[in-house]
């Protein structure tokens, strides 16, 4: 069993498999070119499967594929293969923009995985493409049908922006409850790698549009989620929100992060890391395990996020598209 430097036991892994992606999204990586890590840089799925071996040995039975854009690894499938015939049990999902969804949702869902968490910020063409700065909802909403189609299920996320999405709250989740889809809203997380006008919504702002057409009730975190759940009376719907700016969000925390690089990182927010590359390259478990036993005992108690507007100090260096979210 895993547990880390505050006896929070850890037993969910993301791996993050590339850290390019075919969006520019507006809170991510609105400036960065269309380049990526050169291969011989990245692990290689047999390299990350190393290390994930020992992960799920050890406890871990939760694991998310993550990207940038996941799907934009070549074979991502042979990886989520390799991955669910060593423990068919592990709880194997990704996170995805969808936009590759169409072609990759059959092979993916034969492959082993399990669920999906598809970004969804707009169902207005003009909207989607502004914040993705592509031409990318009809691609989107394609994919989603076909992982619906396909057997896997699925949950949606929306960032809500003030003055860009914000009008669509509600649109989006009687989207996702018509599609039988549970949704999440996110509170954007400010970070310097994304375009610096955006201004999100905080979480009582977000429930307060639900409010002017549903009454709701709040119902808690489900176990060591990042997720509030609150359902709507009318109906019984669910939906969550995310909100990294809370006090709480960190007190069950159970995540650490790898990156395609080989780094492992205890916390989205925080920029230290340690990297295993080395140690699996060389086939040296006994090294990569050292080096996972350091990083849980440097796991933050918790971010630095503030509930208010953030200082300076406040804003992450860190590159969400590395980490995967």
């Amino acid at each position: 069993m895993l547990i880390d430097g505050h006896g929070r036991r850890v037993n969910y892994l993301r791996v993050s498999v590339t850290e390019r992606c075919n969006f520019r999204c507006q809170y991510c990586m609105p400036e960065k070119p269309f380049s990526w890590v050169p291969k011989e840089n990245l692990l290689s799925f047999e390299e990350l499967f190393m290390f994930i071996k020992v992960a799920m040995d050890e406890g871990v039975d939760k694991i998310r594929i993550t990207g940038g854009e996941p799907l934009l690894r070549e074979d991502l499938d042979r990886f989520v293969k390799m991955i669910n015939d060593h423990n068919p049990n592990v709880d194997l999902a990704m996170t995805t923009n969808g936009f590759l969804l169409p072609e990759a949702a059959q092979r993916l869902k034969d492959a082993g995985l399990k669920r999906l968490n598809i970004s969804l910020d707009s169902l207005k063409p003009d909207v989607a493409a502004k914040i993705a700065q592509k031409d990318v909802l009809s691609h989107v909403l394609k994919g989603i049908d076909k992982a619906l189609e396909v057997g896997l299920k699925v949950k949606l996320n929306m960032v809500p922006l003030k003055g860009i999405n914000d009008d669509e709250i509600v649109d989006i989740l009687e989207y996702a409850q018509q599609k039988g889809m549970k949704v999440r809203f996110i509170e954007y997380m400010e970070n310097r790698h994304a375009d610096q006008s955006l201004r999100g919504m905080h979480g009582k702002e977000i429930l307060a549009k639900i409010k002017e057409r549903y009454t709701i009730r709040a119902l808690g975190r489900e176990g060591a989620s990042p997720s509030f759940n609150y359902i709507i009376e009318e109906s019984g719907y669910e939906f969550g929100l995310i909100d990294p700016h809370k006090h709480d969000f960190c007190e069950s925390c159970n995540r650490i992060r790898l990156t395609a690089e080989g780094f492992l990182i205890p916390c989205l927010y925080f920029d230290e890391a340690m990297s295993i590359a080395k140690h699996v390259k060389k086939g040296d478990i006994e090294g990569a395990s050292q080096v996972l036993a350091q990083v849980l005992k440097d796991k933050p108690k918790e971010n630095r996020w503030s509930e208010e507007d953030p200082n300076e100090e406040d804003i992450s260096s860190r590159a969400f598209y590395e980490t995967g979210g």
